[in-house]
């Protein structure tokens, strides 16, 4: 570690900033916090407001920056392996739509997307005026998961297309899935187009010698990660990473200038200098209680065989030894390039198949442990670097208490009870669309012309296979667009939206929030 990188330059300078006291006569309203002096209510944000400042002499500009933000944003690059580093204050959203209209410049030019893509990407082709050349994500044999499209899929959709502008893929996804991007870099960069990744799960990759490989390290032109999510910055704090030269550099520039706000938090930004300091000073030993807690886990969980995790084949290997009781089936074919999986991010399933991915999540919530997501058979938990082995043990306590609960034990006994068991892979369990479909498809149009009430009716879920959908569906979390306007509606769509529905998932981007209709196009 260098002697600069011990610094967190905008977090002291916002520490001069609060032990001066100054008279502020600059925004914002509050008055770093006194407003509030005698309001009890305000008092857990008095002391954030205390440093929520703005660009005045000594903290710099993040549009223009010179001084604590240049200095805090180079020692990012430093610290993840960029050419250079961008903070984000609105979340990797802000960094997809960046560089999507850093790279599609004008109205119809082609970019490879791979279609399980968070709903800023698709929103980022939206104000790019882009065509999507939608890539098939490989799905996993063993659990039915989408991950990411294959290097062949992305080598032939770019011998197809040889004017598209940039791939962009989600490595890892939601569940913490992925394989190594080298290949794919490289068959991007053979092709004269950069890789743009969405990161956003993947903060912390290449940061400990148990982690993936970051996408940088394999090649990645532009790289967008959610320092929020597995690292310690605040919510919404995200950075973009950029290296090479297949990027235009003063266009991306422009581009953060365009859709970050003009008065960016400062707390916000804080965190994010103090997220890359924390990396800086600790080293590997910064994730060392993290991944002691969920070892704790993994361990535990041992004795307890009806609840599995989502692992690469090679590890499930090795869990099928550790469960050789287990009902749960491990043969047949295992042709997904799934490789990789973040060791933080739990993805664990009832084996009897008594409770689903949310019965499972509203009964760990009982217990007071709160789940991140869950599907029609998985919930997602996140362990990062500040999980503790008190977090770990309180998990397995809910797991013991739900396996003996008398009611999921009569529920197992029952008939149809491993419904979810035997039908195997052929289940979908995925909040996104699962369907197969070509490797690649047609370019995809999208642009910002609204859709007229005229052109739109509403009909039962349940009626609209073969309609095309005049509204984005998005179960969320994850926010990866089951449907988006303008797209067919499959007799899978539909089945998949009506049983997502009566699972209880959550939606956005919909008009009828039950769930029972759905806006379509009129049929001409």
């Amino acid at each position: 570690m260098g002697k600069k990188a011990g610094h967190a330059p905008l977090m002291e300078a916002l520490i001069r900033y609060r032990d001066k006291e100054n008279a502020s006569f600059h925004v914002p309203g509050h008055k770093n916090g006194q407003v509030y002096e005698h309001e009890d209510i305000a008092s857990l944000l008095q002391e954030v407001m205390s440093i929520d400042a703005t660009e005045i002499t000594g903290l710099d500009d993040l549009h223009h920056p010179e001084d604590v933000i240049r200095e805090g944003q180079e020692l990012a690059a430093k610290c993840f392996g960029a050419e250079e580093s961008f903070w984000l204050v609105g979340g990797s959203t802000v960094g997809n739509l960046a560089m999507i209209l850093t790279v599609c410049t004008r109205p119809g030019d082609i970019l490879l997307v791979q279609r399980n893509v968070h709903k800023s990407v698709l929103n980022g082709l939206m104000l790019s005026g882009a065509a999507a050349v939608f890539l098939e994500p490989e799905i996993d044999t063993l659990s039915g998961l989408a991950v990411a499209p294959s290097t062949d899929t992305v080598k032939a959709a770019l011998k197809a297309y040889p004017s598209a502008k940039g791939v962009l893929l989600t490595l890892p996804n939601y569940y913490g899935m992925g394989y190594d991007l080298k290949t794919t870099a490289k068959v991007c960069h053979a092709a004269h187009v950069p890789l743009l990744v969405d990161e956003a799960h993947g903060a912390h990759y290449g940061l400990h010698s148990r982690l993936p490989a970051s996408a940088l390290s394999c090649g990645a032109d532009i790289v967008v990660q959610s320092t929020h999510k597995m690292l310690p910055a605040m919510t919404m704090g995200a950075m973009l990473h950029v290296q090479g030269e297949r990027v235009q550099r003063e266009l991306l520039r422009q581009r953060l200038a365009m859709v970050q706000s003009s008065s960016p938090s400062y707390p916000l930004m804080a965190s994010l200098d103090l997220a890359r300091w924390h990396i800086d000073v600790h080293g590997e030993e910064a994730f060392t209680k993290g991944l002691a807690a969920v070892d704790a886990f993994r361990k535990g969980l041992e004795q307890l065989p009806r609840f599995r995790l989502v692992e690469p084949t090679r590890q499930a290997k090795r869990g099928e030894e550790a469960h050789k009781d287990s009902s749960e089936g491990l043969e047949g074919e295992r042709t997904s390039e799934y490789s990789t999986q973040d060791p933080f991010k739990i993805v664990l399933y009832d084996t009897l198949g008594v409770l689903d991915g949310f019965g499972l999540k509203h009964e760990l919530e009982t217990y007071g442990c709160i789940p991140e997501m869950s599907d029609e058979k998985h919930v997602v938990l996140l362990f990062t670097l500040g999980s503790t082995a008190r977090d770990a043990s309180h998990l397995l306590q809910a797991l013991v208490h739900i396996n003996d609960d008398i009611r999921f034990k009569k529920a197992a006994g029952e008939p149809g009870s491993m419904e979810l068991e035997q039908h195997g892979l052929d289940y979908d369990f995925s909040t996104w669309n699962n369907d197969r479909m070509t490797a690649y498809s047609n370019p995809v149009e999208f642009g910002l012309q609204p859709i007229s009430p005229e052109q739109i009716e509403v009909v039962p879920v349940e009626d609209s296979a073969g309609r095309i959908a005049a509204e984005m569906i998005i179960p969320y979390p994850p926010g990866i667009p089951l449907l988006y306007a303008g797209e067919k509606i499959t007799e899978a769509n539909a089945l998949r939206m009506g049983r997502l529905r009566e699972l209880g998932a959550k939606w956005q981007g919909v008009a009828d929030e039950s769930m029972l209709t759905i806006r379509v196009f009129r049929l001409e």
